[in-house]
């Protein structure tokens, strides 16, 4: 496989995930019953495992390790407070606004994962407050 396609599939993984957290976390605190289903289990499982496999193949095909690759390294720490707040969010037994806050954050968190992907900064879309700074 070469780096385009496994590109390809990573970023559709990327898609998918997303979709799938926006739309199991509203459903969960509409009280939908889907949410508590089989698929609804298993299946966001099956695309977060494409999505790190190819993450993983990715970054051995561009011979990328995360302790000389900071914004790699800012990935990974970013995935460990999504999936600690993507956990939290979708926990039925938690409080409703503790809950929703921490589906706010995650959803923050993996837009902010996204921005350090596009930029190769450990800042993401936090550089933009650099020129802030400097006047």
């Amino acid at each position: 496989m070469n780096y385009l396609h496994l590109k390809i599939i990573h970023q559709s993984a990327v898609a998918l995930s997303l979709t799938g957290f926006f739309a199991r976390g509203l459903a969960s605190f509409a009280g939908a019953d889907w949410v508590r289903g089989r698929m609804a289990r298993t299946l966001p499982h099956v695309i977060d495992t494409v999505l790190l496999v190819s993450a993983v193949l990715l970054a051995w095909m561009l011979r990328l390790a995360p302790g000389s690759t900071p914004w790699l390294l800012a990935k990974i720490m970013g995935l460990l407070l999504y999936i600690g707040l993507g956990m939290v969010a979708l926990r039925p037994g938690q409080p409703l606004t503790r809950r929703v806050l921490a589906w706010l954050a995650a959803l923050a968190t993996f837009a902010w994962i996204v921005s350090v992907a596009m930029t190769k900064s450990p800042l993401g879309f936090f550089i933009l407050l650099g020129p802030l700074r400097a006047s």
